[in-house]
């Protein structure tokens, strides 16, 4: 089956055709980071604008990289949330018109089912079961998957996501949008040893996490350290971003360790924007090696929100004999457990 996917949840526009047979046939994508960079944050409304002024150019771009005619697809699968809903509007109002001009069966997928399904577009993908760690800006959970569609959460954030939390962590050292790959540079040329953050709930049991404490030590470390006129010195501030990083990845990898060990299982995937940060993936790595476990992730760019994605994880329900109805339903709030098994 070969389905077109679309992701319009946020602020990035893709666009990507996924083959069961054949694998990835073409991939495209557009971020509007550079424009909401100006407001320090995603400004909603311009999102929505720019995903409708990109998103049917995008579509002519991918076709003609897949060496295909338009609608020469089998079926159509869109974001349906969760997200913003004007920029999920954009997406699924698109994908549903096309289902109707193509007369094609189309699907709404769920963003982060996408994201826990993107491991599996690697050449060496995951088995089930297997824990999953979603890691973005809106999303920090830890996730028993027997299938897709099978899933029990067993802990998340209870406040800020890790994500989210870094871009606090970036206003706080006066670094520019988006914050979270800006701390991780800086921390590259830190001094890991020399602030001692704290690491979050790791001192009770459960799998459930909290930043926001975190967020609090990492804003009064900053004021402990500006001079007269407000500023922090290159090198403390380094330091503090590599402080806060290791606390967060010492936090994410203490509570995978708990899962691993819950479950029983001896797969791990990480999935979402943060799991493309390199001190998250060796700590990890060293993890799951004392736990004789294997870690998965997806390559950079399908960590991020893409179009394949949603074309993989919307061609599996498809193939399945799902499909959703004529009327353009998105949802802003859509617990990942709710969705039915294949």
């Amino acid at each position: 089956m070969r389905v077109l996917g679309i992701e319009t949840s946020c602020d990035e526009t893709g666009v990507a055709i996924y083959d069961s047979e054949q694998g990835l046939l073409g991939d495209v994508l557009y971020s509007q980071v550079k424009m909401h960079a100006e407001y320090g944050g995603v400004v909603p409304e311009l999102a929505s604008r720019d995903h409708v002024r990109k998103l049917l150019p995008l579509l002519d771009e991918v076709f003609q990289n897949a060496g295909l005619e338009k609608g020469d697809v089998d079926a159509l699968a869109y974001t349906s949330g969760p997200g913003l809903i004007g920029a999920l509007m954009v997406g699924a109002s698109t994908g549903r018109a096309l289902a109707l001009a193509w007369d094609k069966p189309a699907m709404g997928v769920h963003h982060m089912e996408g994201h826990l399904l993107a491991p599996m577009l690697e050449e060496h993908p995951p088995s089930f079961p297997f824990v999953a760690l979603l890691v973005s800006g809106g999303h920090t959970q830890l996730v028993q998957v027997d299938g897709i569609g099978q899933y029990a959460l067993l802990g998340e954030s209870l406040d800020d996501a890790a994500g989210e939390a870094f871009d606090k962590a970036a206003k706080m050292l006066g670094l520019d949008y988006p914050g979270g790959p800006l701390v991780a540079q800086h921390a590259l040329q830190g001094d890991r040893t020399r602030f001692r953050f704290p690491r979050p709930m790791v001192d009770r049991p459960g799998m459930d996490m909290s930043f926001s404490g975190l967020k609090t030590y990492t804003l009064n470390t900053a004021n402990d350290h500006r001079d007269n006129d407000g500023r922090i010195d290159d090198q403390t501030m380094c330091d503090i971003a590599a402080a806060f990083e290791e606390a967060v990845v010492d936090t994410l990898a203490i509570k995978c360790k708990r899962a691993l060990q819950h479950t029983g299982f001896k797969q791990l995937i990480i999935a979402g924007g943060v799991s493309a940060n390199q001190r998250l993936r060796e700590r990890l790595e060293e993890m799951v090696v004392k736990e004789r476990a294997e870690l998965f992730y997806a390559r950079p760019e399908f960590c991020t929100d893409n179009g394949a994605m949603i074309a993989y994880a919307g061609c599996q329900r498809l193939m399945a004999g799902q499909h959703s109805g004529l009327e353009i339903v998105t949802k802003p709030r859509w617990p990942l457990d709710t969705l039915a098994p294949l």
